[in-house]
């Protein structure tokens, strides 16, 4: 994953409960929204083998990561299938650690203050906080305040009708996934109306700067 790459669309897609042959046409319907980013949560079954189909599916035209990630057990197998990032709901110190260490992008999770400087202190490339919805986009501004250089990621309740809102309130990303990602919908093959609602969405972020 490159980080430099990923701020430029900050925005990053969660498949939960997917199965293998919706993988290679929704990689498709991914890519032709316009979005370059996504993580396979590590509690979907048979998620290294699903991990592994994607990223041939992809062949190299996203960054694919892994999340739900609770474990080094659950890290190294998604290493191993191919995953280029871990996200993590919370602070897991052993895969905090370990990413850091082999410089592979780590997003923990966090939702106070003191969870959020814990992550950032510990090497995180952005502390995802979730879930965001709890407290809003007034939250984001509210730790920008404190901490002006923590990069934040909102995780849980980010739609098409209030992303900006998290972006002008001090999110640097933010992640989507079954607002986006309907399981109903992936599972009747109707990706055109994915593909739409995924465009809509990425239309909707402010560019870099003008958040």
């Amino acid at each position: 994953m490159d980080i430099k790459r990923f701020k430029k669309l900050p925005v990053l897609g969660i498949l939960r409960g997917i199965e293998e042959p919706a993988v290679a046409p929704l990689i498709e319907t991914i890519i032709a929204a316009g979005l370059e980013t996504v993580e396979i949560t590590m509690n979907t079954p048979q998620a290294p083998a699903l991990i592994r189909r994607a990223k041939q599916a992809a062949a190299g035209r996203l960054a694919i990561g892994a999340g739900t990630v609770l474990s080094l057990d659950s890290m190294h197998a998604a290493l191993q299938a191919g995953a280029t990032f871990i996200v993590m709901p919370t602070f897991v110190p052993p895969v905090m650690d370990y990413c850091v260490k082999q410089s592979i992008p780590v997003f923990p999770g966090a939702l106070t203050p003191q969870e959020a400087y814990h992550c950032w202190s510990s090497g995180a490339a952005m502390v995802k906080i979730f879930p965001a919805s709890v407290f809003g986009p007034k939250y984001f501004q509210a730790l920008k305040g404190p901490f002006a250089d923590m990069e934040l990621m909102a995780v849980g309740g980010v739609r098409t009708d209030n992303v900006a809102d998290y972006m002008r309130c001090g999110a640097a990303a933010v992640a989507i996934g079954e607002s986006i990602f309907e399981l109903k919908q992936i599972r009747a093959g109707n990706f055109p109306a994915i593909r739409q609602a995924l465009t809509q969405f990425i239309q909707a972020v402010p560019s870099p700067g003008k958040a």
